[in-house]
């Protein structure tokens, strides 16, 4: 079970983004990145297409996971996350501070 998922908030721990929060846009497991929205922002040179003009556009990059951590949406503090069986016997992540369950991304 991945303890990072795709609609979470999270806050960059490490590197010059260092501080920043937002919201996981994408999930790159076989990679072990996430990309963030509005966080490591770099310029890329665009080479020109069909449909597109050639130039330098900002995009988001990838940030290895174990740069950022969750931001528990019960206590609103950021925590490391563990995983446990609930009563459907079914696994679930939860907060190690508050020990709330944390849901499902709406994403």
């Amino acid at each position: 079970m991945r303890k990072i998922r795709t609609g979470d908030l999270v806050l960059v721990t490490n590197g010059r983004n260092k501080g920043q929060q937002g919201i996981v846009r994408q999930n790159l497991i076989e990679r072990n990145r996430v990309v963030i929205e509005g966080v490591n922002i770099v310029k890329k040179h665009i080479k020109r297409g069909r449909a597109r003009q050639a130039g330098i556009v900002e995009v988001e990059a990838a940030l290895h996971v174990s740069n950022v951590v969750l931001v528990c949406p019960t206590c609103s503090q950021p925590s490391r996350v563990g995983v446990r069986r609930n009563s459907d016997d079914a696994n679930e992540r939860f907060c190690k501070k508050c020990d709330a369950t944390i849901p499902r991304p709406s994403a």
